[in-house]
């Protein structure tokens, strides 16, 4: 059997995992940006029908979840395990939110790299034999997370130009084994190119001191700079393999320091690099500062943009790095300092 563990924290799949269906579902803002074509659903109201903005999330990511199991042609109760997670305090836009689907769950938190984590857990369970069908999926909402981590919306607070916007939106993909793959090719569409996740990378929890929780990209950066390192490491890429190397959420701020960072250790990445954060919103005209950040940020831009570029086989090969800031309330208001983590997605377009 060909060895899957490589480099220092990295795994290479011997069979790969393949993405069969997927959804993208945001709100008014990010639909009147620069990806909105790419968007399979934009949602008008910001309450999705509910009282509270944690009902809002759960109708969401509901919906989201609903919307990609329909697009993959496979039942709720076909799904062996759901991996998924969110923002808010023991994760109850998740738990609210998917509980009438009934599907065993895996309840994660990496923060606004949670999507990262799922995905990479999802590709594990089915690589292993453990699931044959696994969904990844995520949400985050704007109105929720200043409530929960910042200032309530009433309160009007000024934000500092460093700041992000939390993205309202959600992400979801469907990860299936290949003998899967070959069956729902044949039975939808055979000329369809497939997604599969080759590899993986696991991050770390890495605390520069940042105390800044205004600044997420900075607190972020350096565990992507790590991810990515290692990945490429790991894996003995050169940059220039992959099409698009792209992180989740580190906003202006935050890529600046990641590509200075990765210059550090002999890694230009700068012609290939995007950020979801940066690309959702129009920096000048649509006021979000350095850009977008939140779990629904880099699933939003990943099934709505990344999955849809893929398959028309732009990108062929796309490391997916999301980035989390680990805070929270308590932890910020005790005087804490911000950390981070990452975990890197290996995405290959069906040769």
């Amino acid at each position: 059997m060909d060895k899957k563990m490589i480099g220092s924290r990295s795994i290479r799949f011997a069979t790969s995992p393949y993405i069969v269906g997927s959804y993208s579902l945001v709100g008014k803002k990010e639909g009147e940006g620069p990806l909105s074509c790419y968007f399979d659903e934009i949602e008008e109201d910001p309450m999705f029908g509910g009282e509270t903005w944690e009902e809002a999330e759960s109708r969401l990511q509901y919906r989201t979840a609903n919307k990609a199991l329909e697009n993959s042609g496979y039942k709720q109760e076909e799904i062996r395990y759901l991996v998924a997670g969110d923002l808010l305090g023991q994760l109850i836009a998740t738990s609210f939110g998917v509980m009438d689907l009934q599907i065993p769950l895996f309840g994660i938190y990496g923060a606004c790299s949670t999507m990262g984590e799922s995905m990479s857990l999802g590709a594990a369970l089915v690589e292993g034999g453990f699931a044959d069908k696994v969904m990844a999926l995520t949400s985050s909402h704007f109105a929720g997370a200043e409530k929960q981590f910042r200032f309530p919306l009433d309160y009007g607070n000024q934000r500092p130009l460093a700041a992000t916007w939390t993205v309202t939106g959600s992400g979801a993909v469907i990860i299936v084994s290949e003998e899967e793959m070959r069956k729902h090719k044949e039975k939808n569409n055979p000329q369809e190119p497939y997604i599969s996740i080759t590899g993986i990378t696991t991050g770390k929890v890495l605390d520069f001191g940042v105390k800044d929780a205004m600044n997420m990209g900075a607190c972020m950066a350096p565990a992507a700079c790590d991810v990515i390192y290692h990945n490429l490491k790991d894996f003995n890429y050169k940059p220039d393999e992959y099409d698009k190397i792209i992180t989740g959420d580190l906003g202006y701020v935050g890529k600046d320091i990641l590509l200075d960072m990765l210059k550090e250790k002999g890694y230009d990445i700068a012609s290939r690099y995007l950020d979801c954060g940066i690309e959702i919103f129009n920096k000048e005209e649509q006021d979000t500062h350095s850009g977008g950040s939140g779990c629904g940020c880099s699933a939003s831009t990943l099934t709505g943009y990344i999955l849809k570029k893929m398959k028309k086989k732009e990108w062929k090969k796309v490391l997916f790095v999301p980035t989390g800031a680990l805070l929270s309330p308590v932890s910020f208001n005790e005087g804490n300092s911000v950390p981070g983590i990452a975990h890197g997605v290996v995405l290959e377009v069906e040769q």
